[in-house]
C-alpha cells in the first residue's frame, strides 16, 4: 500500500474514487463525502467543458472552490465520453471532432485542448487524451488507434504547464498483449507521474479483462501509481489489487443506489422486492453508516417505491460507505500482511454472483489473476509527481 501527497492533501492506496461527473457526487455534499472517508474523487472533463465551461470554472479558482471540495481531485480527459456519447465522431492525428449531446453544437478536442481544460479545472491529477479503442477490434484497428494515442500522449506532456498537477498516461492497445506492451514502453519513455490502464470494461468478458491486466501491470514502473479506469466491482478490485493496481473509479455504487440496489457484506439487496415490505432490519446489521443506524429496509423500500428523493440519498450514503469501508479494510489487511486471508474471508462470506454484473456469465475462478495470486506483491506502487509527494508505506 502507499500514500499519495498532493496540493490538496493525501490519499492512501489502494483507493476507490467516487465519481462526481458534473462536479458533484450525485446526492452527496462534500462534507458527507469526507465523513464517509472519501479521500479523492473524480470529475469529468467532457461534461464540465460543455457545461458550465472550463473558463467559468477557472474564474472561480478551479473546481476545488467551485464545488467546495478541498481534498484531492482527479479529472479524466473526456476522451471516453467523446467516443461513447457521440455517433458522429471524426478522429484524426490532430484530434477528434464531436457533437455536443446537449445542444448538437460541434467541438474539436485535441491533446493541447484537453490539457488546457484540465488545467483550468485545477485537478490534482489529470489524464492524457487517448483514443478509446472499440471492442471488439482487429489487431490492425487497435494498432492504428494506439499510434494516435501515443502521439497524443507526447503532445499532452509537451502541453503541460502546471507542474503541481500530476499527469497520467493511458495504456491502450485493445486486448492484444503485444500492443499493450508497446504502449507501456512508449509511455514510460515519454515519462508520466502515473499510468492508467484504459480500454477495459468496455464489453469484453471478465477473463479477457483480467488477462490484459495481468499481462500489462507488471510492465509498468512500481514507483508510479497504476490506475484501472472504470472498474469498480469489489470482486474485480480484489483481483486487480493482487496484480499491483492502486487506483479505481466507477459509477457503480452511486448508480446502483439510485436504482435501488444496495451492497452488503453478505451480498446485494434489491430494495424494491416485496419481501422487504415489513422488514425491520437495516440494510446490513453489521454496517455503521447513517442509513443503517437509523432506517429499516421497509422504510427504504417505501421511499424508493414512492420515488422520494430521500431514498436516493440514503441509498447512496450506504453504498459509498460500503465501498470506502471495504477499501479501508483491504488496506489494513495489506498493512498487516494478511491480504490472502482477507480475500478468502470475503469470498466465503459473499456469494460471487451477488456482487457481479448480471450481464457477465464467465467463471472468475479460472481467470489469470485468480490463478496468479502467488505473484501478488505486498508493496503497492506510488509515483513521484514532484519530489516527496508520493511514497511507499
Amino acid at each position: 500500500m502507499g500514500v499519495c501527497r498532493t496540493a490538496h492533501g493525501s490519499f492512501q492506496t489502494p483507493v476507490f474514487m467516487p465519481v462526481g461527473t458534473q462536479a458533484t457526487v450525485k446526492g452527496m455534499t462534500p462534507e458527507e463525502l469526507e465523513g464517509l472517508g472519501a479521500e479523492i474523487i473524480l470529475a469529468n472533463t467532457y461534461h464540465l467543458y460543455l457545461r458550465p465551461g472550463h473558463e467559468r470554472v477557472r474564474r472561480f479558482g478551479g473546481l476545488h472552490p467551485f464545488m467546495h471540495w478541498n481534498r484531492p481531485l482527479l479529472t479524466d480527459s473526456g476522451g471516453f465520453q467523446v467516443f461513447s456519447l457521440n455517433s458522429l465522431v471524426k478522429v484524426s492525428r490532430n484530434g477528434v471532432e464531436f457533437q455536443s449531446h446537449l445542444d448538437g453544437s460541434r467541438h474539436f478536442l485535441d491533446p493541447e485542448k484537453a490539457i488546457e481544460i484540465q488545467q483550468a479545472l485545477g485537478a490534482d491529477i489529470i489524464m492524457c487524451l487517448d483514443e478509446c479503442t472499440s471492442y471488439p477490434a482487429t489487431h490492425e484497428t487497435a494498432e492504428q488507434s494506439l499510434r494516435i494515442t501515443l502521439e497524443w500522449a507526447r503532445r499532452c506532456q509537451e502541453a503541460r504547464r502546471a507542474p503541481e498537477q500530476a499527469l497520467f498516461g493511458i495504456v491502450q492497445g485493445g486486448m492484444y498483449a503485444d500492443l499493450r506492451e508497446r504502449s507501456a514502453e512508449a509511455l514510460m519513455q515519454i515519462g508520466f507521474d502515473g499510468y492508467a490502464l484504459g480500454g477495459l470494461s468496455v464489453g469484453e468478458d471478465k477473463g479477457t479483462m483480467f488477462r490484459v491486466v495481468a499481462q500489462t501491470t507488471p510492465l509498468l514502473p512500481e514507483d508510479r501509481p497504476r490506475y484501472l479506469m472504470g472498474v469498480g466491482l469489489v470482486e474485480d478490485i480484489l483481483e486487480a489489487v493482487q496484480q499491483g493496481v492502486d487506483m479505481f473509479d466507477c459509477v457503480l455504487p452511486t448508480r446502483n443506489a439510485r436504482n435501488g440496489a444496495l451492497f452488503a457484506r453478505f451480498g446485494k439487496i434489491i430494495i424494491k422486492n416485496a419481501k422487504y415490505a415489513d422488514d425491520p432490519l437495516p440494510v446490513d446489521p453489521d454496517c455503521s453508516c447513517y442509513t443503517c443506524r437509523n432506517y429499516s429496509r421497509a422504510y427504504l423500500r417505501h421511499l424508493f417505491l414512492a420515488e422520494e428523493i430521500l431514498a436516493l440519498r440514503l441509498n447512496t450514503i450506504h453504498n459509498l460507505h460500503f465501498y470506502l469501508q471495504f477499501m479501508r479494510e483491504l488496506r489494513q489487511a495489506l498493512a498487516e500482511d494478511r491480504f490472502g486471508c482477507f480475500i478468502d474471508a470475503f469470498r466465503a462470506r459473499v456469494p460471487r454472483e451477488s456482487l457481479r454484473d448480471p450481464r457477465e456469465e464467465d467463471d472468475l475462478s479460472s481467470s489469470p489473476l485468480q490463478r496468479g495470486r502467488a505473484h501478488f506483491s505486498q508493496k503497492q506502487s506510488c509515483a513521484i509527481a514532484q519530489p516527496n509527494l508520493w511514497k511507499n508505506l
